[in-house]
Formats: structure tokens, C-alpha cells, sequence
């Protein structure tokens, strides 16, 4: 069944930044520039009413995230909402929203990360979302932002979205079509045997990762596997796995070899997709069929239908 698409934004619509997960201290001054950008876009920003509040990791209890969220789901006139971070603790709020008049008036969810929670729970109630920058994504080198900033734009407008990627000699060919779905390793691992479990049987699976050990990939990735993850999927496309921890004695092997070890050999598999925690983040629509040509020698194209 076809998901979902929520009305593309245009001039003069209203997104709101709230902070479902950490906490944004000392960071008032880059979530104004991601404001600023929304309204350059002809946008108009609203805060969270806790955006700002800390509570120990979290911004603000886990009472006040979630009426921020709620209330931004509630609003008719909000478009989109758009996580200001991610770190962890959307999963704490993930239940005791109401998603009742989301679904009657479907808009967009943005983010990536721990946002992924988001992503695969909107997912399984048929709704697409934005896996792409957040708030705090202005902290880097705007020269590293070109990319980033131009195929989010693309994403919450409507303009097509598509990739031309470097081939990998360790990429697996194949052309197929797909849903796309997934998101952070961790938070994927960490939705098994919920109702924000996702399915993947004839979809495209999308993997990133950030500051984990080699081991603890591997623990996830074998714990996906046994829960029927990589039986009856299309493809795998591979982002970043970033600040990758080194482990006092040496793993041995590369991630690239752990994620071809769990996925059928007949499976096509993209790495080096440039989305997840580095600077340049491309914009995905989660639930969208795409077009996948994966080579191991010429460039590979993602195409969002």
C-alpha cells in the first residue's frame, strides 16, 4: 500500500522546531540560524514552548517534550515539524503522543538520528517523513551545508530528489526498486519487538551509525538479522558510519565486511551514500519508492519516484 505523502510546503507556511530528544544548551544561537533558514525560504518558525529546557540529557521532562510535540501534531496550521537535535529520548515520548489528528492531517516529521524513532513509527501508520538535517546541523562549515541545506529544501518543497553516487569496489550490483524505510542502527535495534518496528520485506533499507565499536555494529546487525531484518529485502543502502570507536584489541574486520556478512548474497548493497552524521547530509523521503542502480565501477543512482 502506498504511504502517505503530507502537503509539500510553500510560501508562507509555518514549520515548528521542537526537541523530542537532548538537550540544546548553549545552542539558542544556531537554532536562530536554522529559523533564519526556514524564513529565508519564505517560511514562518515557531519554537516548542520547553525548546530550551533542560532536564539532566533531555531538553525539558519527558511531560514537557511531548506536549511540545503534541501540540505541533495538533496544530492545523503547523506544516512540518522539525527536530531542533536528536541524541536520545524520543523514544520516551513515542507512546504518549496521540497521533489521531496527525493522521487525519497528515505533515511533515524532519530529522535523522535519533529521529528514527520518529521514522519508523509514522512509518507503520502509512505516512511518509524527511530523513535530513536538524537545527543544530548549523553548526557546521556552511561549505560543507551546500548539499545538505539545497536537497532539504528539495524534500520539503516537492522538487525531485536524485543521487548520482561514486561506486564502491565493495558495493554488490544490482538495479531493483523499493520502499525506503530505516534509519540509525541503534535506534532500528532498539524498536525490535514494538509497535515502531518497521517491516522491511521488499523495501530498501537505509543504515547510518556514529561513535559505536566495530563489536557493537556487529551486535546489532546480527540482532536485525535474527529478527528477520535481511530475509525478504530488496537492497541496503549504506551512509555514514562516523567517530567509528577502536577497540583495545584490533576487531579485525571492516564494517563494509560485517554488513556483507548479514545480507543475502543476492541482495544489492550501496555504501558511501552521504547521509547521516557528517556535515553532508543529503534529504531522503522515508516510505518513497526509489530506483536503485548500484555498480562497483561506475557511479550508482539513487532515484526518488
Amino acid at each position: 500500500m502506498k504511504l502517505i505523502t503530507p502537503p509539500y510546503l510553500q510560501k508562507g507556511d509555518t514549520i515548528a522546531i521542537v526537541a523530542p530528544a537532548g538537550v540544546l544548551k548553549n545552542r539558542k544561537h544556531t537554532i536562530n540560524k536554522a529559523k533564519e533558514l526556514a524564513e529565508s525560504w519564505g517560511l514562518k518558525v515557531v519554537y516548542g514552548k520547553h525548546l530550551f529546557n533542560q532536564n539532566h540529557h533531555f531538553a525539558g521532562t519527558d511531560e514537557e517534550r511531548c506536549q511540545d510535540f503534541q501540540d505541533a501534531l495538533d496544530d492545523p496550521s503547523i506544516k512540518a515539524i522539525w527536530a531542533a537535535r536528536g541524541g536520545y529520548g524520543s523514544v520516551r515520548i513515542l507512546d504518549k503522543l496521540d497521533f489521531t489528528k496527525f493522521k487525519q492531517q497528515p505533515k511533515w516529521i524532519i530529522g535523522y538520528s535519533d529521529i528514527t524513532a520518529f521514522h519508523n513509527h509514522i512509518h507503520n501508520l502509512g505516512i511518509e517523513t524527511i530523513h535530513a538535517m536538524m537545527g543544530t546541523s548549523m553548526e557546521e562549515n556552511p561549505e560543507d551545508l551546500v548539499q545538505t541545506i539545497a536537497t532539504f529544501k528539495k524534500a520539503l518543497f516537492g522538487a525531485k530528489l536524485n543521487y548520482k553516487i561514486s561506486a564502491s569496489k565493495k558495493n554488490r550490483v544490482g538495479e531493483v526498486s523499493g520502499e525506503l524505510v530505516g534509519g540509525n542502527i541503534a535506534i532500528l535495534t532498539s524498536m525490535l519487538g514494538s509497535d515502531s518496528q518497521i517491516s522491511t520485506n521488499g523495501k530498501i533499507l537505509f543504515i547510518e551509525e556514529i561513535g559505536e565499536y566495530k563489536y557493537s555494529i556487529d551486535r546489532m546487525l546480527q540482532s536485525l538479522k535474527r529478527a528477520g531484518y535481511f530475509a525478504k529485502i530488496k537492497a541496503v543502502i549504506v551512509g555514514d558510519m562516523t567517530k567509528i570507536k577502536k577497540n583495545t584489541t584490533p576487531w579485525g574486520s571492516s564494517i563494509e565486511q560485517l554488513i556483507l556478512e548479514v545480507v543475502p548474497n543476492n541482495v544489492p548493497i550501496l555504501f558511501n551514500f552521504p547521509a547521516g552524521h557528517e556535515p553532508d547530509n543529503r534529504a531522503m523521503i522515508m516510505g518513497r519508492k526509489i530506483k536503485l542502480s548500484v555498480s562497483n565501477s561506475k557511479q550508482c543512482l539513487v532515484l526518488f519516484n
